[in-house]
């Protein structure tokens, strides 16, 4: 009775997928997050009769064979960078990459992660930091008497301060892209690490070549579309019950067969 094994496969393919979707409706206020979907395979066939093996000793041969599916399973979960939607929150420190790129990020082992939120802060040495109150890269150090901060769109920040009427640049933004940035592994707190899928980061100052520009007082939502997440839910919660109806169903052919006297 090999539907028992299959529906299992198709349930735990389905539950895995609500996990998906349940973790991208969780994120849907996420600055920078972006969606997950999952992508699915069959599993192997069992070969009854392989096609085009000789069905006769004058050399007619099978045109479809006899072949079996044994179920389903999760092939891969990628995830979807495409562009949030903007939201203007006035904040100095906020900003938004419009267009490709990731901002950098040291992590207290002295590597590079990366990520789409641009909410930063400045420590007690005038760093600009995470939320986290890990070092952006390349470090920017904003002067304790700063009376305001600029940031255009090729990433300069400029300081002003008191008595000056210049404004005064103190670093340069850079940003970092990848050949495939679905590669990157996710390690949360809005952060993603090289893998060697993703390739190497290519880096670069905002609004050149193909990197995106940066916004001043803005920060990039979740790319989350909940209309599509509940339909998607809806679609495998109804997998999942036909599924256990498959089960439901051997078990009681087995019951049947069991009763045959």
């Amino acid at each position: 009775m090999r539907s028992l094994d299959i529906g299992a496969t198709g349930m735990l393919a389905q539950q895995m997928n609500v996990d998906v979707i349940s973790n991208n409706i969780a994120n849907m206020t996420t600055t920078g997050y972006k969606r997950q979907r999952v992508d699915f395979k069959d599993l192997i066939y069992q070969n009854i009769d392989r096609p085009g093996a000789q069905s006769s000793d004058v050399g007619t041969i099978l045109p479809s064979g006899l072949q079996l599916g044994l179920g389903v399973q999760i092939s891969s979960v990628y995830r979807i960078h495409e562009q949030g939607a903007m939201q203007i929150t006035e904040n100095p420190l906020d900003l938004v990459i419009n267009g490709d790129g990731f901002f950098q990020v040291q992590l207290p082992n002295g590597d590079t992660a990366y990520t789409r939120s641009g909410v930063f802060q400045l420590n007690q040495d005038g760093e600009l930091v995470t939320t986290e109150g890990f070092l952006v890269e390349p470090n920017i150090v904003v002067p304790t008497d700063a009376i305001s901060v600029e940031i255009n769109q090729s990433g300069e920040v400029f300081a002003s301060q008191q008595g000056q009427v210049n404004l005064t640049n103190v670093g340069q933004l850079q940003l970092a892209t990848f050949v495939n940035p679905a590669g990157l592994e996710a390690v949360g707190d809005n952060l993603f690490v090289e893998t060697e899928a993703s390739g190497s980061a290519t880096t670069g100052n905002p609004a050149e070549d193909n990197f995106g520009s940066i916004r001043q007082g803005a920060v990039e939502n979740s790319n989350v579309n909940i209309v599509e997440e509940i339909t998607d839910l809806i679609s495998a919660q109804r997998a999942y019950e036909m599924n256990s109806t498959v089960i439901r169903t051997s078990d009681e052919m087995l019951q049947e067969v069991g009763q045959l006297r």
